[in-house]
């Protein structure tokens, strides 16, 4: 009967079909609203600019596929396309197979100073992508101390081509194949140890296939780069034309935005088939450690160890090598005749196509990229992890959020010329300015801020909006005393990496940049076309620097204000 009693009661009381909210949540929503129209303002409307431009002519008609006709059967433009292919094809055969020996010493074998080797192997990250080609050029070029390693082949082509993208593209797949490599079931290993399988044997069977997904990630990273870079063969390039330096030549040189457009589209294909593709690999991986897993250590063995060490120490000796020369090319008087150490090339001001306003201008974007860009982000993806509802708006949001990966810096400026430099644009107002500059980087490296946000976020119970809300507390001070402390250390990071992309991005601001607001990267870049190299490696090593710097200040930030906000995560 007292069942019966409590049954009918709980069944009178009816749950309403639509939840009343609150008036922060409808608060936060509009805050959500403003982020997604943000992301289709500054991604989505350029993008459909550009695509606009490729099917029209000079005149703004809409001319179909005339554009990409005329591409294709010119053949001085369409040879860019087996060009482009062929580097890329052979930097990502060669960075990949680097990337992953480098992460298997690292991870699967006794040698020492691991830490050492890491740091160095990742030092390309924080130098701009002209950095390598300009010490290539100091090093194999036709007054190069080392010319004569090239059998009397030039450093301006695809050999330079390919040694730069390979020295700056090396630490993104590296990064990626430490990951995959980081875990492993020693359960395994046991068990081929057991059945007899030789080294190598289990080497094909247990390690490969543990790490295949990552390998083809690497794959697909590299060569969307590769294609898509425009320092490196806009340096030591010489005759031997791309598709990223036709689309600079097109727009700059030429004025003919059109077919600088068509050509971005075709730029564009291989990014976004990269992009479905490492999509569609994701959903596909399954974990590798499971709950019964062992956590695998390897053991030494003579052989194998001494080998790693040697490849580790010949890897590293190739990057300091080149880091080295630009730092002593930027330092020597006049090479190859003075070969006595100064300061003259730091004097910016004197030199043409660049000044020390272009490098004030790149620190003091790169701070509100870096501010603004962080504050933005994480609080979006706040909203798009936390904030209950709005299941439709959440759907969009994350496929603006996702779209700017698929995008090449170059292709995503050109855009922005085309978008806002409208006339009829109501933002046109911005173009020009510092403003632009900042918009344009932060949506250039938005998806991967996105994806650290977002994986931040997902660690945190949902509880904990739920019992603010049974509370009457606003959700907006869960954020800030509950989310913001505990995802401190992804905060850090995306601003880290917001700062140090922003320093030395090229192909994403090369377009948009004035008169009163050129960057250090494309300082490099006009020095170089002036003839000024040795300014220009000075430049590019100065912005390396600042990146260290900036570094340093990430880790000291970490442990300050981590021992107070993350001092709950110890026992």
């Amino acid at each position: 009967m007292e069942a019966t009693l409590t049954t009918t009661d709980t069944s009178s009381q009816k749950q309403p079909l639509i939840r009343r909210r609150s008036w922060d949540e409808w608060a936060l929503g509009c805050m959500m609203i403003v982020g997604t129209l943000a992301l289709v303002v500054t991604i989505v409307l350029p993008i459909y600019s550009l695509l606009s431009k490729s099917v029209q002519n000079r005149e703004g008609n809409f001319v179909g596929l005339e554009n990409f006709t005329l591409f294709l059967t010119t053949p001085s433009l369409s040879s860019s396309i087996g060009h482009s292919v062929f580097l890329a094809f052979v930097c990502t055969l060669i960075v990949t197979s680097l990337a992953f020996f480098s992460a298997y010493a690292i991870n699967r074998t006794c040698i020492p100073l691991k830490g050492m080797f890491r740091l160095i192997l990742v030092l390309p990250i924080l130098s701009p992508s002209l950095l390598p080609a300009i010490s290539l050029v100091y090093l194999f070029g036709n007054q190069g101390i080392l010319k004569e390693l090239l059998f009397g082949e030039s450093i301006y082509g695809p050999i330079g081509i390919i040694i730069g993208s390979c020295f700056w593209t090396f630490p993104h797949a590296l990064m990626i194949m430490l990951t995959a490599l980081s875990k492993s079931d020693a359960r395994l290993y046991e068990s081929a140890e057991v059945l007899g399988a030789s080294p190598w044997r289990t080497f094909v069977t247990v390690t490969l296939p543990a790490a295949k997904y990552g390998i083809i990630s690497v794959a697909f990273v590299v060569f969307t780069l590769v294609i898509t870079d425009f320092g490196v063969p806009k340096v030591i390039g010489g005759q031997y034309n791309v598709l990223a330096t036709d689309i600079y030549k097109q727009v700059i040189g030429q004025q003919n935005f059109e077919m600088g457009a068509t050509v971005s589209v075709i730029l564009l294909l291989p990014a976004v088939l990269t992009f479905l593709t490492d999509r569609w690999l994701q959903r596909r991986q399954s974990a590798q450690l499971t709950s019964k897993a062992v956590p695998f250590a390897p053991k030494p063995r003579p052989l194998a160890d001494k080998l790693s060490l040697l490849f580790m120490l010949v890897l590293s000796g190739v990057i300091i090598g080149i880091i080295l020369m630009a730092v002593y090319a930027s330092l020597v008087t006049f090479w190859p005749y003075n070969l006595s150490l100064s300061l003259k090339n730091y004097q910016f001001d004197l030199m043409d196509g660049g000044g020390w306003a272009s490098y004030w201008n790149s620190l003091q974007m790169a701070a509100y990229t870096a501010v603004i860009g962080t504050l933005f982000i994480f609080f979006q993806s706040y909203l798009a992890e936390k904030l209950s509802g709005y299941g439709v708006l959440k759907g969009f949001f994350q496929l603006f959020a996702i779209l700017p990966l698929a995008v090449p810096g170059l292709v995503l400026g050109l855009a922005y010329i085309f978008f806002f430099n409208a006339p009829n644009n109501p933002l046109n107002s911005i173009y020009g300015t510092m403003t632009i500059l900042v918009v344009c980087t932060i949506s250039h490296f938005y998806t991967v801020c996105h994806m650290t946000a977002s994986t931040a976020l997902k660690q945190i119970d949902p509880e904990f909006e739920s019992v603010s809300a049974s509370l009457k507390v606003p959700q907006i001070i869960t954020f800030w005393r509950v989310s913001l402390p505990v995802c401190l250390p992804a905060v850090l990071d995306i601003a880290s990496y917001l700062f140090v992309n922003a320093m030395t991005t090229v192909s994403a601001v090369v377009f948009l940049y004035s008169y009163n607001t050129t960057l250090a990267s494309v300082a490099v870049l006009n020095m170089d076309d002036a003839g000024d190299i040795a300014p220009a490696a000075a430049m590019a090593v100065l912005i390396m620097v600042t990146c260290m710097g900036a570094r340093v200040v990430h880790w000291f930030l970490g442990d300050v204000l981590l021992k107070h906000t993350q001092s709950w995560h110890k026992r």
